[in-house]
């Protein structure tokens, strides 16, 4: 497994998680600067949606309107790891979350991500 994502479990809604994705050395290779990394989910019968999104600098950051405001990505290039802080969580925020990587130089985040982690289920009960 090249990413690494933890952090999910079951919350009741107004609750927070964190979750946390490390990129392993071989998934960069030798050069993992410039790396974009982000986060993504996908609820059942639903389409994958980004959720947030943060540059290798971390200047550029987007996030999901439906999030907006509630969630936070964050990353530690010294350890390859990206963060996504989810407060004041609702029902609707239940899905698998993937973390992902893709080359985007030093601030493009809107790319095409070719590495993907494992997923962690996130369960916000009512």
């Amino acid at each position: 497994v090249q990413l690494q994502a933890s952090g999910g479990g079951l919350v009741q809604a107004g609750g927070s998680l964190r979750l946390s994705c490390a990129a392993s050395e071989l998934t960069f290779g030798q050069y993992a600067e410039g790396y974009s990394m982000g986060w993504f989910r996908q609820a059942p019968g639903k389409e994958r949606e980004s959720v947030g999104l943060i540059s290798w600098s971390g200047d550029s950051t987007y996030y999901a309107d439906s999030v907006k405001g509630r969630f936070t990505v964050s990353r530690d290039n010294a350890k390859n790891t990206v963060y996504l802080q989810m407060n004041s969580l609702k029902p609707e925020d239940t899905a698998v979350y993937y973390c992902a990587a893709g080359y985007g130089g030093t601030s493009d985040i809107f790319i095409k991500y070719t590495f993907w982690g494992q997923g962690t289920l996130v369960t916000v009960s009512s």
